[in-house]
């Protein structure tokens, strides 16, 4: 089967990485296991801590354990998601029509986050309340997010269903010792890749000195 590419055929990496938007409306239809497998490859070669390899990835394809987490889900953005977007205004680099689409996008993910068709959730062994214990993690997050980009197949980053870890970690059949730190609904899209939205990279990078501009950078 032939693999689906970016939308003038390219893989280069940086288009691949400046396009990798969250595709949040995604289609139920099935999809092959060897770009899934593809997908969990680009994961495991992920940097580790001390190369220690504590991951595990549960790919759930199971519609009943998926519902049982869309219900906690849709309980998080009823209760905080839902309210933010409706009080915040928009990020840096988002017009207030583009912060209106990306909240009507996040909705149509709850109502639907069953349905993707994979699920890919990144766990860890252990528990480790530090700041350092996402960097053996969520390089491989990035790795499966940009790798499926690249097969021309949706997703996104979600945590949302931490809110209510017990919960919904004893519905996916995570063990004691181990502990998700994302899910990635994965799926073909509906819509389109594209530029993602960002604020100036002047703003947000200094040199040498807290706050001090990077000269030639916009």
């Amino acid at each position: 089967m032939p693999e689906a590419q970016g939308p003038t055929g390219s893989t280069d990496v940086f288009e691949i990485m400046h396009t990798t938007r969250a595709m949040r409306r995604l289609k139920p239809d099935p999809i092959p296991d060897e770009l899934i497998f593809k997908i969990l490859a680009a994961g495991q070669k992920a940097a580790s801590g001390g190369n220690t390899q504590r991951w595990r990835f549960l790919v759930l394809k199971d519609p009943a354990k998926k519902k049982a987490v869309q219900v906690y889900y849709k309980k998080a953005f009823d209760e905080v998601v839902g309210p933010r977007y409706d009080n915040s205004p928009p990020p840096p680099g988002q017009s207030a029509e583009s912060y209106r689409r990306t909240r009507a996008a996040n909705q149509y993910l709850t109502d639907h986050y069953h349905e993707a068709p994979v699920w890919i959730v990144a766990c860890l062994e252990g528990a480790n309340p530090g700041r350092s214990v996402g960097a053996s993690i969520y390089p491989a997050v990035q790795n499966m997010l940009l790798a499926a980009r690249a097969l021309g197949l949706g997703a996104t980053l979600t945590t949302r269903h931490l809110q209510y870890e017990k919960e919904t970690e004893a519905a996916m059949g995570i063990p004691p010792g181990f502990h998700s730190y994302a899910i990635l609904p994965i799926g073909y899209p509906i819509g389109r890749f594209g530029p993602v939205g960002r604020g100036p990279l002047s703003e947000v990078v200094y040199l040498d000195d807290w706050g001090k501009p990077y000269p030639g950078l916009e």
